[in-house]
């Protein structure tokens, strides 16, 4: 089995991350994906966005076999010189000395920032199953106290890892953020094909926040016309405050360029109604309009009162359901 071809021009040489993936070794096959190896050279990765909330970022893997429709990671394989937006979801590496590095990397950590895990690629994806680059860095986060750590994921594989998420938590902070799309099955199933069916993902959620992990659920992205009526939104924060969340976060739609390239179509494809509305509401920007975001944020604030969770707004931290601001708090910082 070949692990990749590259194509590029003679007088451009590959280097960097493209150059490390290049020499990278197929590994093993799964459901029409290469597993490639990756000589990693760091695990903990510098924001320096003031957009994002959190210092430090992990990525136990490159690319992400969920494929999901509208994922805004998908330019993380340009940097790679793999510019098919399919790539990322077929094409996975896997990180090797991914704990060795991170204890060495975790000294330049100081007190008060924050490392957010699975920013741009599900830790929980099909490809931990294989290779537990996952279960390899939280080991490592147990070993260690005082740090403050965010997890978003998709997958119920979170479970498995339940005993050491207790560790950590017992001397750290840490939230864990399951990703609930939506809770219709057909819709979530072409919408983010290889993912976890959402009622696996809400069993997740009442199985960790039973074991005293701080819980919420990232109602993200919300889709215009597709995931966004008023008994969409309340069915999913309804199942949340069901399975004991400690929050709900409703994240609109971000559609960068590489991933309006992906979306479109499938938009084309499976709701032909709604081009029009997207091409207008995205032709020239990535985010949707503030008043679209102000009555969803609304509107979901209104359903987390009425069924008593808190919400999370990505912009402004936790507010108690009936109560004011509690405190400041981003989409990976503990609860």
């Amino acid at each position: 089995m070949e692990s990749i071809l590259f194509h590029p021009e003679p007088h451009a040489p590959l280097i960097g991350i493209a150059k490390l993936a290049a020499q990278g070794e197929a590994i093993s096959e799964g459901h029409n994906v290469d597993y490639i190896s990756l000589e990693n050279r760091s695990m903990l990765t510098r924001c320096d966005s003031p957009r994002m909330p959190f210092s430090w970022q992990i990525n136990p893997y490159r690319g992400c076999e969920f494929a999901c429709k509208y994922c805004y990671a998908r330019y993380t394989h340009e940097f790679m010189e793999l510019h098919d937006g399919l790539d990322f979801e077929r094409k996975i590496y896997v990180k090797k000395h991914s704990a060795w590095l991170l204890r060495q990397e975790l000294k330049q950590v100081r007190p008060g920032q924050s490392i957010a895990i699975g920013t741009a690629t599900d830790p929980y994806q099909p490809a931990e199953r294989k290779f537990g680059i996952t279960r390899a860095v939280m080991e490592e986060f147990a070993r260690h106290e005082g740090l403050s750590l965010g997890l978003v994921t998709k997958s119920d594989l979170i479970v498995r890892d339940l005993d050491l998420l207790q560790q950590i938590s017992a001397r750290n902070r840490l939230s864990i953020h399951i990703t609930i799309t939506t809770t219709k099955t057909d819709l979530a199933r072409i919408l983010e094909p290889r993912a976890p069916r959402p009622d696996l993902r809400s069993s997740a959620v009442k199985k960790l926040s039973a074991a005293g992990i701080s819980t919420s659920v990232n109602c993200a992205p919300i889709l215009p016309g597709i995931t966004d009526s008023p008994k969409d939104l309340e069915s999913l924060v309804r199942a949340a405050a069901a399975a004991g969340a400690r929050s709900v976060a409703a994240i609109p739609l971000f559609l960068k360029p590489c991933s309006a390239k992906m979306f479109m179509p499938f938009l084309q494809d499976h709701f032909p109604h709604l081009v029009p509305l997207y091409r207008a509401r995205y032709g020239d920007r990535a985010f949707l309009p503030s008043d679209y975001q102000k009555r969803i944020a609304d509107l979901v604030s209104k359903l987390c009162r009425k069924h008593g969770i808190g919400v999370r707004n990505h912009d402004s931290g936790v507010r108690t359901a009936g109560s004011d601001l509690s405190k400041q708090l981003n989409l990976f910082a503990p609860q």
